[in-house]
């Protein structure tokens, strides 16, 4: 069981709050599909484990993963092979994924998601002869996209959750971590700091080991995909804690975010089985202009391109009225798009739109993180005892992500850091370091500075100048002059950042929550621009209007960033390493 012990402390303004201390073999941060899955496997190697997971939200209720409604890329069909699915995804990543990472992913995925079904109980689509139903996704030469409906990830976290429940795991929910723990040296993560957000009080864990996966949510983003708890957490901290990060300029924006003026939900997606299916996209003149930019594939281009295609035609000014442009699934038949799409169609009708019959506003929106931190295929980072899966990872993707190699990713990641973390627990018997002396102290002082202002800036309209100053500046369409404008914007708004004032009591502030969401924002927005103005040419989701070609003489390399000890990015790079493939191969590959 876990051990507990409660001390005092004592804050600037004389405050008493109890922090709470536990100890566990392994903590997990982060409850979507790739935390889950290493639980589950790290307990099923040896259940006599102690294993925490920690969750900003609910049980089975947030994250992204849950908001899945595509599916996973998954070779099943003896006319597909894992070949060309490597191919297909090492092509979409435009040559810089890292090889070890992407070939783990698409061999894996096969016995992954056969155990999904077996052990965990999760059902998806069947062809009328029983087999597992694959559907098309943009960027692939095979239908190879496993399925439940447009709502797999709730049948996977549903599933996924109450298997969970039926273990000796620990759960704490509405809890986040806030910043990762480390020896005096810096070489060893012993646990996180969190704070249980119900009560507003911080606890330290102590950990053997500690996965990150809280998934990446590129929410510094005016339009974005991922819900209000996403906030690049998990990447801020693993910045902060010294890890080597690689890749960070590769930012996804999807092509069909819903524009709802007003709304929260603003930016949520209209998945890629969409377009896969014989969608169609619109300009404002009522011109369906992916024949202009991709004319062999259209709107089944990979999502850099088809974003990016949108993103130009609205700066020339042949946006529609609602500021985007339109896709159209009406010719499919409403029968057809109801029945194959009925999340998708509820959710339009929410807003006032009806998909199976006519044509629906949409947007380029922020959706997700390719860079992350550096491991191997085994979940290691640069920091003993430190792993790290599913988006808060980088190297998979490459320079862009193809639909349904997200959750894949997840998936095969978190059954490989399950089993990681059991193997390391069964050699690593010693306990971990010492957290560095005042690191806890000095921690929470700085995430409560802002109670101890009485007026000061306001963290909403910070994040909004933040959010804004990225989808500008540093969004789908970039160049240097604007990126030296963003650095210097950043800047002034992180000094800014230093009066905002909070008010209003501990437990459940949102105001507070907010405060750390936006640290985290600040922190990752730092490492994009610092990546994106290293590579002086366009390749994949980057892409420089002042260097708009891909360059393979000067571009075949991965950006690395360390936090330097003013706390910006330092950055360099090494050259790609063809491990498998050739880049000569990747370049002819025709899918």
């Amino acid at each position: 069981m876990l051990l507990h012990s409660k001390i005092n402390l004592i804050f600037n303004q004389g405050e008493p709050m109890t922090q709470e201390k536990f100890t566990t073999d392994i903590l997990i941060i982060g409850m979507g599909a790739a935390g889950q899955l290493a639980a589950l496997y790290a307990y099923d190697a040896n259940p006599e484990l102690n294993i925490t997971i920690v969750t900003k939200a609910l049980k089975g209720k947030g994250g992204c993963s849950r908001m899945v409604q595509g599916g996973l890329n998954v070779v099943l069909n003896e006319a597909d092979s894992h070949e060309k699915h490597l191919m297909d995804t090492l092509k979409g990543g435009q040559y810089v994924n890292n090889q070890d990472l992407a070939k783990t992913l698409v061999e894996e995925a096969t016995p992954t998601i056969k155990e999904m079904e077996t052990r965990f109980g999760c059902f998806f689509d069947r062809n009328p002869d029983g087999t597992i139903h694959q559907k098309p996704f943009a960027g692939q030469s095979f239908d190879r996209t496993v399925h439940k409906g447009d709502l797999t990830g709730i049948e996977m976290i549903s599933r996924t959750t109450e298997q969970v429940m039926k273990r000796d795991i620990t759960v704490l929910e509405e809890c986040r971590a806030v910043d990762l723990l480390l020896d005096s040296f810096g070489r060893e993560v012993t646990g996180a700091l969190l704070l249980d957000i119900r009560q507003g009080r911080f606890i330290v864990a102590e950990a053997s080991a500690t996965l990150v996966a809280t998934g990446g949510g590129p929410t510094q983003y005016r339009f974005h995909a991922p819900g209000p708890e996403k906030s690049v957490d998990g990447l801020g901290m693993l910045y902060r804690a010294g890890v080597v990060m690689r890749d960070m300029e590769m930012i996804q924006f999807h092509p069909t975010g819903l524009i709802i003026p007003g709304s929260v939900v603003a930016g949520s997606l209209l998945e890629e089985g969409l377009r896969g299916a014989g969608a169609y996209l619109y300009n404002g003149q009522g011109e369906r202009y992916m024949k202009n930019y991709a004319p062999d594939v259209a709107e089944r281009a990979t999502r850099d391109v088809v974003s990016r295609s949108a993103f130009l035609e609205m700066l020339a000014g042949r946006e529609c009225e609602e500021g985007g442009v339109r896709i159209d699934a009406a010719h499919m038949g409403s029968e057809f798009v109801l029945e194959n799409f009925p999340g998708m169609c509820n959710r339009c009708r929410q807003f006032g739109y009806d998909l199976s019959r006519e044509p629906v506003p949409v947007s380029p929106t922020a959706h997700f993180v390719m860079g992350g931190a550096d491991i191997d295929k085994d979940c290691h980072t640069s920091i003993e005892r430190l792993f790290v899966a599913g988006e808060d990872a980088g190297g998979v993707h490459g320079g862009n992500r193809l639909g349904g190699n997200g959750i894949c990713e997840s998936t095969v990641y978190g059954r490989q850091a399950g089993k990681s973390l059991a193997r390391y627990m069964d050699r690593n018997k010693s306990q971990p370091a010492e957290t560095a002396k005042s690191m806890v102290e000095e921690l929470i002082e700085n995430h409560t500075r802002p109670f101890n202002k009485e007026n000061g800036e306001d963290a909403f309209k910070l994040r909004a100048e933040l959010q804004e100053c990225n989808w500008i500046k540093a969004g789908v369409v970039r160049n240097g002059n604007d990126m030296e404008e963003a650095v210097r914007e950043i800047a002034a708004i992180r000094g800014a950042a230093t009066d905002i004032a909070l008010t209003g009591g501990r437990p459940y502030n949102m105001l507070w929550n907010t405060y750390i969401d936006f640290m985290n924002m600040l922190d990752v927005s730092d490492m994009v621009v610092a990546s994106a103005l290293a590579r002086k040419e366009s390749r994949a989701a980057h892409y420089r209007s002042d260097y708009p070609e891909q360059n393979d003489e000067i571009g075949l390399f991965n950006s690395f960033i360390i936090r330097g000890d003013d706390g910006l990015p330092e950055t360099s790079s090494k050259p790609v390493e063809f491990t498998y493939k050739t880049v000569e191969e990747c370049r002819n590959y025709k899918k």
